[in-house]
């Protein structure tokens, strides 16, 4: 039987409190891993083995948390993402919510893309597929 939604969340929500060490109540939808729950770079590759070992899923490096767009200067010109690194980034994350980026698409709020909601729309579609 397929996981819900909601269980989905709740089982990321625990990956989140043990990884990052934050309180139950910090982790929403719309938190952010690294402005609001702390992360930094190396808890990313804590919390995708974590996902992995969770929800008995793979997740190949750079799919959840794609780290080589950045470093690409046909990406990003003078610290905002081009168009064609805006199209590129959009297909390789389906799961995240592009809205408030693409009006601003300064590469330094690039990391507000990841939140606990692409985490979540990640993970229903591995388990689902």
């Amino acid at each position: 039987m397929a996981m819900s939604r909601d269980e989905v969340f709740e089982k990321v929500k625990d990956v989140l409190v043990d990884a990052l060490g934050v309180d139950d109540d910090e982790v929403s939808e719309d938190a952010t891993l690294t402005g609001d729950l702390g992360a930094e770079s190396i808890d990313f590759l804590d919390i995708v083995f974590r996902l992995e070992r969770t929800f008995s899923i793979k997740i190949p490096r750079g799919e959840l948390f794609p780290d080589d767009i950045m470093n690409n200067p046909e990406y990003v010109e003078n610290g905002r993402m081009t168009d064609k690194g805006m199209t590129t980034l959009k297909n390789a994350m389906p799961h995240a919510d592009f809205t408030d980026f693409e009006k601003d698409p300064d590469v330094a709020k690039m990391t507000d893309l990841f939140t606990v909601k692409t985490i979540v729309n990640y993970v229903t579609s591995k388990v689902a597929a």
